[in-house]
């Protein structure tokens, strides 16, 4: 059964024929409020008048609620209770008394779970922190190590030796102008000649002019003092050149004793480039010329590396004497180092020849692979790493003075 939905919907009356709907005169937009005489929800008036009615009947359930609220109290008393019985409860069952505590409560997946060790105060007992023995599965009772704390390195400090000089002793201009670091000797006589040393106020362009230490030198009008003496002794690395100064601008062992002081040192002797070991460094000229002069032969022994064994006529042969370019040459003694390498081979000789002891090798066919010195004038490197130096002590020096060395 079908049925019209235009007979269920409302028919709209028109006043005209034109179907227009009039304007209503009554009818308020904005914000005006409706009123009974409008036309609009004649009823609203009734439905408050029955609202008050209600909200005058409320009160006495508020006065319910209030005497309701008088009585929890109790309630909340009793829960207080309640929670100080399970916290006791709960502590006795962490401090190891579970007979008839509750049972522990299983962690939950990604909670650390609580160690037995903990009491109710909060504190660990029986746990290992920092040095304490530990009572771990791994090593039972082993010491923990403590974190050691990098110490810093003290500069060395310089050695302040006694002077023996007599003040009063006749010196050559040139050697003190040397020994004060102003220059060598020979650069002094060549300022003596120009005219720029004066000597108590006067110049003095004299070579050879004796002076005393009381008397005052002036250089370039700049007051002249001898320094105080220095002794530095330097384990020798590979590849750098004996010398204060390089003209093709190779490494020097200046590089090395840089920090050792701040007066003018240069090394005693020469050793080569690739040739390491025990060198001395000083201002002491007095003494330094002793260390060099041939007729003082001073003792020195290196050990060598050779490229093949040594044969035994040819160790007798170095023993007993080599002609050479410049002249024969022999060591004082020769051996080898170990019985079984016979490439490595100690060798003891006074002269101070450039580059002898390669020389003695490469006359017999050899080739030095390495070469170090071990011994110089009663100085050795011991407890010096390469490339280390240290300071002279005063007995050393005493030594070296007297000329008590071989």
């Amino acid at each position: 059964m079908t049925t019209n939905n235009d007979e269920l919907r409302p028919k709209r009356s028109y006043h005209s024929a034109s179907n227009e709907r009039p304007a209503s005169s009554n009818r308020n937009f904005g914000n005006e409020r409706r009123t009974q005489q409008d036309g609009y929800y004649p009823e609203r008036s009734s439905y408050n008048q029955d609202r008050s009615s209600y909200n005058q009947d409320r009160p006495s359930y508020n006065q319910e609620r209030s005497s309701y609220n008088q009585d929890r109290p109790s309630y909340n008393q009793d829960r207080s209770s309640y929670n100080s019985n399970y916290k006791d409860s709960r502590q006795e069952n962490y401090s190891g008394n579970n007979e008839g505590g509750m049972r522990k409560r299983r962690p939950r997946v990604g909670e650390r779970p609580q160690s037995p060790q903990r009491v109710a105060d909060g504190n660990y007992n029986n746990r290992s922190w920092g040095n304490q023995p530990s009572s771990g599965p791994g090593k039972p009772g082993k010491l923990a190590k403590p974190v050691k704390k990098l110490k810093k390195k003290k500069p060395f400090k310089q050695v302040k030796y006694k002077e023996n000089a007599d003040p009063n002793a006749p010196i050559r201009l040139n050697k003190y102008l040397a020994n004060a670091g102003v220059c060598s000797r020979r650069e002094a006589d060549e300022f003596i000649q120009a005219g720029v040393v004066k000597v108590n106020g006067q110049v003095v362009t004299e070579l050879g002019t004796k002076i005393t230490r009381a008397d005052a030198v002036m250089f370039h009008n700049q007051p002249v003092q001898l320094e105080s003496k220095v002794y530095v002794l330097l384990n020798k690395p590979k590849g750098f050149v004996t010398t204060t100064d390089d003209p093709e601008n190779r490494k020097t062992v200046m590089e090395l004793v840089k920090s050792a002081a701040s007066e003018r040192i240069y090394p005693v002797g020469r050793l080569d480039r690739a040739t390491t070991g025990v060198l001395l460094l000083t201002n002491d000229g007095d003494l330094a010329s002793k260390l060099t002069h041939p007729k003082y032969e001073k003792r020195k022994i290196y050990q060598v590396w050779l490229d093949k064994p040594v044969e035994m006529e040819h160790m007798q042969m170095i023993a007993d004497g080599i002609e050479l370019e410049d002249g024969e040459i022999h060591a004082d003694a020769i051996s080898y180092v170990t019985e079984e390498d016979l490439t490595q081979v100690g060798i003891e000789i006074h002269s101070g020849r450039n580059r002898i002891i390669r020389r003695i090798f490469e006359k017999l066919g050899y080739r030095v692979m390495k070469l170090d010195r071990v011994y110089f004038a009663g100085l050795t490197k011991k407890k010096l790493s390469r490339g280390k130096w240290r300071y002279l002590t005063e007995q050393e020096v005493n030594i070296l003075r007297m000329g008590a060395f071989d």
